[in-house]
């Protein structure tokens, strides 16, 4: 069968250095194809080459039998080639009914209409979504799925889909890989990029495997195993690093208590809910999407408000605090890693330095107001060593850089500002194994030194790897603790949905 898209020997060159280097790759009519590598590796690069985004260096591509070369998103759109965004591209300040359908309008439109036709087409995807709620109101998981929802709704013959389960539930990704094999058995081609290799190998009919740019193995799924993708992704294994069941014996003992919450609430999203976290500890949070675990934590870091009246009390070392601003908990030492690093956690036009800077800036640790270049160059070169960011240069800007690199370096801004307590909320969302591993390591570091750390997370295997106490939030409120002593993803799973 000939290909519906053949790329061969693509070159993609930012400044010289090529993103990714001579790649010929191949998509049949009706196929999904993982495209698998670590951060860095060039996966979203070829893509974007793929639907019109950036344009290569070198190499050609072929669509249909015919060479193209597309200078815009809108030329592949208008071909047949969309692509779902790692990052979401939505606009939002507009409802999710005129995102769904921008680009696509009748001359006249009336809103009703609009309503009533986005929310048929949503529910046939069995998504939740309201379509007359603001965008920007919404979270990570459900952006996620407008943004399926409309490249599913261009009825495009190439869609690429770029991390599009890394903020759905168990159950949201099932409905997810149904639509996918609805698509495929419509003729639908797909580019499937995850870091999770399982659903890779549950899904996709060929694999490809890319590392440093560079094409080092692809065939069909059934040739390869979890072992053999991350050895030809990084080079060697990490099956006996990643994941490997906690060892209960050596469990951080608690250390003074830091943080006190006693019935804090917040509308229907966080009620009445009550918890502690204690230095030199890793403290998980697990919930489902919706659950309130984000939010409570945001309670914390100042981020949202409490209520005014019946919202209960916060107690940082003992002494009672409420936070109007972000700014107000950072100089008390706590630190926000957020999960939606392009909206909360980086100012992606900036270079590396300067987000560190910012980190300073907003703990209060820089003086003066004349912004220091060499002082930028210096953050600069001490972060992307310590957190081993894989950059062109000391100077490149974050949007340069792969989700990865861009997530270690919303890290980087929370660690510069020398906390007592950091949160991460889903800090290896859409990061590759090697990552994930150097992100782990940074997190029990920093508990072994004496810090409070609160993991928040979906995925259950982290949760059981990294903590030593285990809050399990259903329904806006912490409902049960469990040490890793006793817990299994049973147990935990069972009082997240019961």
């Amino acid at each position: 069968m000939d290909p519906i898209v053949r790329m061969e020997k693509i070159t993609k060159a930012y400044r010289s250095v090529p993103a990714v280097k001579d790649v010929d790759f191949d998509l049949r009519e009706g196929e999904i194809h993982a495209l698998l590598g670590e951060n860095g590796a060039g996966k979203s690069t070829l893509t974007k080459v793929m639907a019109g985004v950036v344009e290569p260096t070198s190499g050609k591509m072929t669509y249909l039998g015919k060479e193209v070369r597309f200078t815009t998103p809108h030329e592949a759109l208008q071909a047949g080639i969309a692509m779902v965004f790692q990052e979401t591209s939505l606009v939002p300040s507009m409802t999710v009914a005129q995102n769904l359908y921008l680009g696509s309008e009748n001359f006249l439109n009336r809103l009703r209409g609009i309503y009533i036709s986005a929310q048929q087409f949503l529910q046939s995807l069995n998504f939740p979504v309201d379509p007359t709620a603001m965008v920007e109101t919404l979270g990570a998981a459900k952006r996620q799925m407008i943004e399926i929802a409309r490249a599913v709704h261009h009825e495009a013959r190439v869609i690429i889909f770029d991390e599009p389960t890394a903020t759905l539930t168990p159950e949201e990704k099932r409905h997810f890989f149904a639509l996918l094999r609805r698509l495929k058995a419509r003729g639908v081609s797909i580019v499937f990029i995850s870091h999770a290799l399982e659903e890779a190998l549950l899904i996709s009919d060929r694999i490809t495997i890319l590392r440093d740019g560079e094409l080092v193995a692809t065939g069909p799924t059934e040739e390869f195993d979890r072992d053999k993708i991350v050895a030809a992704m990084v080079g060697r294994t990490l099956s006996g690093e990643l994941y490997k069941k906690r060892d209960v014996t050596h469990l951080r003992k608690a250390g003074r208590k830091v943080l006190s919450v006693q019935d804090i609430s917040m509308g229907a999203m966080v009620r009445n809910t009550s918890f502690s976290v204690f230095e030199g500890q890793i403290t998980g949070v697990f919930g489902l999407i919706g659950s309130g675990r984000t939010e409570t934590f945001k309670i914390v870091a100042g981020i949202y408000k409490r209520d005014f009246r019946g919202g209960g009390a916060i107690a940082l070392d003992d002494k009672p605090v409420r936070y109007y601003t972000p700014a107000e908990a950072v100089r008390d030492g706590i630190a926000y890693v957020t999960e939606d690093r392009k909206s909360e956690g980086i100012f992606e036009t900036m270079s590396i330095g300067e987000n560190m800077f910012g980190g300073l800036l907003s703990a209060g640790r820089e003086e003066g107001f004349v912004i220091r270049q060499r002082t930028i160059r210096e953050l600069a070169e001490e972060w992307t060593g310590r957190l081993n960011i894989k950059t062109i240069n000391a100077d490149a800007r974050v949007v340069e850089l792969s989700g990865g690199n861009q997530q270690k370096v919303v890290i980087g801004k929370g660690l510069i500002q020398k906390p007592r307590m950091v949160i991460f909320d889903e800090p290896t969302r859409g990061v590759d194994v090697a990552a994930i591993a150097e992100i782990h390591q940074i997190i029990k570091d920093l508990a072994d030194r004496g810090l409070a750390v609160v993991v928040i997370s979906s995925y259950l295997p982290e949760i059981m790897n990294l903590s030593d106490r285990i809050l399990v939030c259903r329904q806006g409120r912490i409902v049960e603790e469990l040490s890793p002593v006793e817990a299994t993803e049973e147990k935990i799973m069972y009082a997240a949905v019961h």
